[in-house]
């Protein structure tokens, strides 16, 4: 049930989607639209218009992003880099997103300490492809990041300039563009370079089409010609500035991805039996998750973090700009990322280059196709099913204990496109909708939001986002659903770090209510309302288990972990308390299932291995989608209907 086929997992980019409304344009396409201006742009500086388009869709999808900048600090169609944007970023916000309130641990049987604060690694800025771009062409780095046409034209020019580095003369096929479009990923690593080179090639054999932000089609027709050389000769990546790091060593990253082994360190720390940053764990370990995280930081910074042993610690590290792949623990280790010991112990964590609010950081399709190639190869090795119930947010894991649920993480944010995500990892969201059913699958198809708290003096820019906001009437005036936990004495807000009153895309809920434009769904013990309009869903009817409290309950009790029964614990092992959570799931209510297990719980707090235990127990549990989060209810408390 939980392996998919290698044909499942393809993923079809030959096909028109729709726009993102929700990243705004400065500046409207001119006649013609960003079709023309790819062709005009290809012909003066002699470039492929394929090669062209291709190496555009990797960067941007062609879109322009309303002059924001990518969370590489990358502007407009072809992604034009600004070096002293970068420098800035990483001089005003060197930590990552893992400081706060939250214990990443999650176990209070070993808590840890607040993480040290670890200066930003000195690094070598990016090459600053948009003043590059500026002198090549004499266009005013302001007009490039503000024109899409002038950002078109500069990346032709820089490819024709890498191009002519690389010794060839312009003007000629596809497949001697290969060290060109290798450069252009901005990696200095020959392999993440490779990378990046075989998917745009990848994308020239298939072709691609879509409406971009600016209003119009672009279209790249399939080439089935448009194969690549092979890898760069030493020669030519020394010429273009990379070297060629080593593999990464295990079997945890696909081949085609390029994945580098730079290990989190497990070591003593001191006489007090501390040690850092993971837990080893001998044998196969059960994973049911794969969170998704942002790391409100840089990458180098994020991978020079993990390799402190007084810090924390997470499987994977993904680089924004070209996709490149850092592995610090084996699938078998834990790490101490999610902020919840029982997640932690059945998970692994990908860390993403990026910020979740900063004014209009945008991510990547480069670093959007290397997470979905490694979450494709995780699944398929490990048996996680992809669905939203298993492939998760930070942001989606429960607090542990009624006290943590305020300072849990509300990483990656609204602004991971989980629509996107899942076509990449060929289960697009919507294959799971069934007509007639008493469920709704959230599908707002990244439509703008309004938010408000993002950094910045520019506040939140209108984007796209990948959730509804759910109010306590069906009327747009009415206030936000109330979440006790967060906001115990408050309301919810319309802040992009407060997801009290969101539900995110792929989530599936019961269906409570449906009035005009208006669905209701079960919504942390609430009706919880959202505009859902003929001709302009948010949401599709979905069939999947429901449950609802057993007859003779008037409520059920939930919980953050799904732990034994006390009786489970041997002798000599501490019991861990099963502590209830603030919230109340009501007769009358239901919700719906993603999985079902047995609770269980990993003891290890020493060093030493051989004293690490699984306990497992009696006691099953069910996954339920109750808020923005998860959370567990005891199987023998309710009752389960099909939906």
């Amino acid at each position: 049930m939980r392996h998919l086929s290698g044909t499942a997992a393809l993923v079809v980019l030959a096909m028109v989607i729709p726009a993102a409304p929700g990243k705004a344009e400065t500046r409207r396409d001119v006649p013609g639209g960003r079709q023309e201006a790819f062709a005009r742009a290809a012909r003066d500086y002699g470039v492929p218009e394929n090669v062209l388009l291709a190496v555009s869709y990797l960067e941007s999808r062609w879109d322009h992003n309303g002059g924001l900048p990518s969370v590489s600090g990358g502007y407009g169609p072809m992604h034009l880099v600004d070096a002293r944007l970068i420098g800035a970023r990483t001089a005003a916000a060197p930590g990552g997103h893992h400081g706060g309130g939250e214990d990443p641990r999650g176990d209070e049987t070993r808590p840890l300490p607040r993480p040290p604060a670890l200066p930003g690694p000195a690094a070598a800025p990016p090459e600053d492809t948009l003043r590059l771009a500026s002198r090549l062409t004499g266009i005013s780095p302001g007009r490039l990041r503000d024109d899409p046409a002038a950002n078109i034209r500069g990346g032709a020019a820089l490819l024709a300039e890498y191009r002519r580095r690389a010794g060839g003369p312009a003007g000629d096929g596809p497949a001697g563009w290969y060290g060109a479009v290798a450069r252009y990923s901005g990696s200095d690593d020959a392999g993440a370079a490779e990378s990046f080179a075989g998917e745009v090639y990848a994308t020239m054999r298939t072709g691609a089409a879509r409406t971009t932000d600016g209003g119009g089609p672009v279209v790249l027709s399939p080439d089935p010609s448009a194969v690549p050389p092979g890898p760069l000769p030493a020669r030519l990546s020394g010429r273009l500035g990379m070297r060629r790091s080593a593999a990464a060593s295990g079997p945890d990253c696909p081949a085609t991805v390029s994945c580098s082994w730079l290990p989190a360190p497990y070591q003593r720390l001191g006489r007090k039996g501390r040690y850092g940053n993971h837990d080893r764990y001998p044998g196969r370990r059960r994973i049911d998750y794969i969170v998704i995280h942002d790391g409100e930081s840089s990458y180098r910074s994020m991978v020079n973090s993990v390799r402190n042993p007084r810090y924390l610690s997470w499987h994977f590290t993904l680089r924004s700009g070209d996709g490149q792949i850092a592995q610090h623990l084996r699938a078998r280790d834990v790490g101490w990322h999610a902020g919840n010991w029982d997640v932690n112990s059945r998970s692994i964590g990908l860390e993403h280059e990026g910020y979740l609010a900063r004014g209009g950081a945008w991510y990547t399709e480069a670093m959007y196709r290397a997470s979905a190639k490694l979450v494709r190869h995780l699944a398929w090795k490990y048996g996680v099913p992809l669905d939203r119930a298993h492939v998760v947010g930070h942001d989606n894991v429960p607090g542990t204990t009624r006290a943590t649920v305020r300072g849990m993480h509300t990483d990656p944010g609204p602004y991971w496109d989980w629509e996107r995500y899942f076509q990449l990892l060929g289960r697009p969201l919507s294959r799971a909708a069934r007509k007639g059913g008493r469920s709704v699958l959230i599908l707002p198809r990244y439509a703008v939001q309004p938010f408000t708290g993002c950094r910045g003096s520019g506040g939140c820019p209108p984007q796209g986002a990948s959730t509804v906001w759910l109010r306590s009437r069906p009327a747009p005036g009415a206030p936000l659903v109330k979440d006790v936990g967060r906001h115990p004495k408050g309301r919810s807000t319309q802040s992009v770090y407060d997801h009290a009153a969101r539900a995110s895309a792929g989530q599936r809920y019961a269906l409570a209510d449906r009035r005009g434009d208006w669905t209701a769904i079960w919504y942390l013990g609430q009706k919880a309302w959202f505009h859902d309009p003929r001709g302009a869903r948010t949401s599709e009817r979905a069939s999947g288990l429901l449950v609802t409290p057993r007859p003779g309950l008037s409520s059920v009790k939930l919980y953050g972990r799904a732990y034994p029964e006390p009786s489970a614990y041997p002798r000599g092992v501490r019991r861990q308390k099963l502590a209830p959570l603030q919230y109340s799931f009501r007769a009358g209510q239901r919700y719906s299932v993603g999985m079902t297990l047995r609770g269980s719980y990993l003891r290890a707090v020493t060093f030493d291995t051989a004293k690490h235990r699984m306990i497992v127990g009696g006691t099953v549990y069910h996954q339920i989608q109750f808020g923005h989060r998860f959370m567990f209810v005891r199987a023998e408390d309710v009752v389960a209907l099909r939906s």
